[in-house]
């Protein structure tokens, strides 16, 4: 009797897999990762393999999901996104609202925002719609005002007002750690933040306010948005489970957004 169920058993674990639907799923080191590693642990029981493939940038996770190789990509927010698809020509839709994540200011020379000197070098992502957001963070805290017009994208052409009269430092967001020593202080992505040992609630020396347009989400390929696998990779990400890991992981530098 105990071959009998454990053979039954067997085949089962076995119906079951060959019945689970396999996708991949794009995302950014740090927090988008984490969080994706648990979101496919949850699935699996609901018949989703999910694949967690990584990228170093935020600009091959978009070619890669217009391209076929991935199913979904969960790394970006949506103005990032409409920058992509006006620039590159991409077929993408969004699924779902995943979390935001808070933009941090980092040193490794002060301590305060408000010690910053007159001529400091600050580094902001080079990619339009993040380098615009960082300009946006910094005229928040009342370093500089940027010209209204520019809305979500300002550059540092836009810049009307520079008090202390900040050299910025143009780079790939994911340099911006790893180039705190030539900097004086630099505006740094939460995922990468986290993902070069940073914490945002204890190494950052200000934050992005919460209340702001950045919310990230779940996107795949425009027509696939009815697809089965979409509407239970929603319910796993959206999960009960999943908000309380994010809670619980992150303490408030990564906020639940559905």
């Amino acid at each position: 009797m105990l071959r009998i169920a454990t053979l039954t058993s067997t085949l089962a674990l076995m119906a079951t897999s060959l019945m689970a639907e396999q996708i991949k799923v794009g995302v950014s080191p740090g927090e988008h990762a984490e969080i994706m590693e648990e979101v496919a642990r949850v699935a699996e029981p609901m018949g989703l393999e999910i694949d967690v493939v990584e990228f170093s940038d935020y600009v091959v996770p978009n070619q890669a999901l217009a391209d076929g190789d991935i199913e979904a990509n969960s790394f970006q927010h949506v103005p990032y996104l409409e920058a992509q698809m006006k620039d590159r020509g991409f077929a993408l839709a969004v699924v779902g609202n995943t979390i935001t994540t808070p933009m941090g200011i980092y040193s490794d020379k002060i301590t305060d925002i408000a010690a910053l000197e007159e001529g400091a070098t600050f580094g902001i992502p080079n990619d339009p719609t993040n380098g615009g957001r960082a300009l946006l963070v910094l005229q928040q805290l009342g370093m500089i005002k940027v010209d209204p017009a520019a809305g979500l994208v300002p550059t540092v052409l836009d810049i009307t007002e520079n008090p202390k009269d900040l050299s910025f430092k143009e780079l790939d967001a994911a340099q911006l750690p790893r180039s705190l020593a030539d900097l004086d202080a630099a505006l740094i992505n939460t995922n990468y933040a986290i993902a070069s040992g940073l914490s945002p609630k204890e190494d950052s020396i200000a934050m992005e306010s919460a209340d702001n347009p950045y919310v990230n989400v779940i996107v795949v390929q425009e027509g696939k948005e009815d697809a089965p696998w979409v509407k239970t990779l929603l319910e796993a990400y959206h999960s009960d489970e999943i908000k309380a890991f994010i809670d619980e992981s992150y303490h408030g530098t990564v906020i639940t957004s559905w």
